[in-house]
C-alpha cells in the first residue's frame, strides 16, 4: 500500500508539472512587473491630468505595473491593493522588473483593446442628431468634437479638451501625428481644415498647416470616418475619405493612446 501511494504522489506530481509546462500555472518568471515610485505622485482613477485622484503615493512606495494604457500612464496596483493610474515619467516611478518586454507587451495590447473600444463605442452613436455648440453634459446631440470628446472619455477615460481647435492642439503636444491618412489606425482621430468645395484642385497650392482647425473626426479604418457635422447630413455617421473633399481638407491625424 505504501508503494502504491508513493506511485500516485509521483504520479500526481508529473501532472502537475507537466500542466505547468504548458502554461496553466503561471512560473514565478513570469511575475507582474515591479517598480518603485521615485518621487511623490497623483494616484489617479484613470490615465488623464483630469480624472479623480485617490490620494498621493509617496516616494519609496512599492508598485505593481498592471498594464501602459498609453505612453503616459502607467495601470498600477499599490501595496494596499488598490488600483488605479500614475505617470510613466521616470522621474515619477522608476521599475525594477527583469523583464520589461512584458509591460510592452501589455502596452501593445491595451492600445488595441482602447482602439477596439472607441470604435464600438462610437458607432453606439450613429445617428444622434447633430447641434453646433451641444451639451457636453448630454448625449442626446453632438457637433464633432463633442462627439470626439465623449467617444473618447467613454470608451478609454481620456477626458480631451472641449473643442476641436484645442483637441488639435492637445494631439500635437501629447501624441504622434501625421499628414498621410495612409498611416492612420483605427481610432486615430483626424483634423480638418475649412470646407473650399468638393474639388481637389481648390485645396491645391494651400499650407494646411497654417489652417484653422474646423472639424474632426475619428477614422475607422479602410478609409473611413466616423464624424458629426451638420443637421442635414443626419448626425453621427461614417463616410469615406479617400477621393473626396475631407481628404483634400485633412490636415493631420494622430493618436494619443
Amino acid at each position: 500500500m505504501k508503494k502504491n501511494f508513493k506511485g500516485m504522489t509521483a504520479a500526481a506530481l508529473a501532472s502537475v508539472l507537466t500542466i505547468s509546462s504548458l502554461g496553466l500555472f503561471p512560473s514565478a518568471a513570469e511575475g507582474a512587473n515591479s517598480g518603485s515610485i521615485v518621487r511623490d505622485v497623483n494616484f489617479r482613477t484613470a490615465p488623464s491630468l483630469s480624472a479623480s485622484t485617490k490620494g498621493m503615493l509617496d516616494r519609496g512606495d512599492k508598485i505593481t505595473i498592471l498594464s501602459k494604457p498609453n505612453k503616459y500612464w502607467y495601470k498600477i496596483k499599490d501595496d494596499r491593493g488598490r488600483v488605479g493610474y500614475v505617470s510613466s515619467l521616470s522621474k515619477y516611478v522608476r521599475t525594477t522588473s527583469s523583464s520589461p518586454a512584458r509591460v510592452s507587451s501589455a502596452s501593445s495590447s491595451s492600445s488595441s483593446s482602447s482602439r477596439n473600444a472607441i470604435v464600438r463605442t462610437g458607432k453606439k452613436y450613429l445617428g444622434t442628431p447633430y447641434q453646433y455648440g451641444s451639451n457636453r453634459a448630454t448625449t442626446t446631440t453632438f457637433d464633432c468634437s463633442d462627439f470626439v470628446r465623449h467617444v473618447y472619455q467613454k470608451a478609454t477615460g481620456i477626458k480631451l479638451p472641449s473643442n476641436s481647435r484645442s483637441q488639435a492642439n492637445y494631439f500635437k503636444k501629447n501624441g504622434k501625428t501625421t499628414t498621410n491618412w495612409r498611416s492612420l489606425k483605427p481610432g486615430d482621430v483626424i483634423f480638418f481644415m475649412g470646407y473650399k468645395g468638393t474639388a481637389k484642385s481648390n485645396y491645391t497650392g494651400i499650407n494646411k498647416s497654417k489652417q484653422r482647425i474646423s472639424h474632426n473626426a475619428i477614422y475607422l479604418g479602410n478609409g473611413k470616418i466616423m464624424h458629426t457635422y451638420s443637421k442635414n447630413s443626419g448626425g453621427v455617421r461614417i463616410d469615406t475619405l479617400a477621393g473626396k473633399h475631407w481628404e483634400y481638407r485633412m490636415v493631420f491625424g494622430g493618436s494619443i493612446l
